[in-house]
């Protein structure tokens, strides 16, 4: 299976999730120069830029462990400029979700709420 499948299929699942939890879908796979985030939902309190690193079962390192500081870095300057083109007064909140398949289907998912955000990234703008 190709590595942009699996994303695929995580990516595909953590919607499903987010939305039997009350969120709506408005966007996937939103890029600028530079970063891109998986997907972007949102609920009645928050906006939530969802990171998703799907695995599979037989990896060393879960999907929620593997995002680094340059990545979190990235997805809040995306975030800030998805927030630019599409104003609103919810929370931005950054979560991570770590999907794990077997046989190509999806065995769990690890989703972890507010996984990160700005204080200690040195961002510069």
């Amino acid at each position: 299976m190709k590595t942009t499948e699996i994303g695929r299929i995580g990516e595909e699942a953590v919607c499903t999730f987010l939305q039997k939890n009350g969120y709506k879908i408005v966007c996937r796979n939103y890029r600028i120069s530079g970063g891109e985030i998986d997907i972007i939902a949102e609920n009645n309190e928050y906006r939530v830029f969802v990171e998703v690193k799907t695995r599979k079962s037989s990896g060393a390192v879960k999907g929620i462990e593997s995002v680094t500081s340059g990545q979190q870095k990235r997805i809040i300057c995306t975030a800030i400029n998805y927030d630019i083109e599409h104003e609103s007064f919810l929370q931005p909140r950054y979560d991570i979700a770590g999907v794990v398949l077997k046989s190509g289907k999806v065995v769990s998912i690890d989703y972890l709420e507010n996984a990160f955000d700005a204080t200690g990234l040195d961002m510069i703008f």
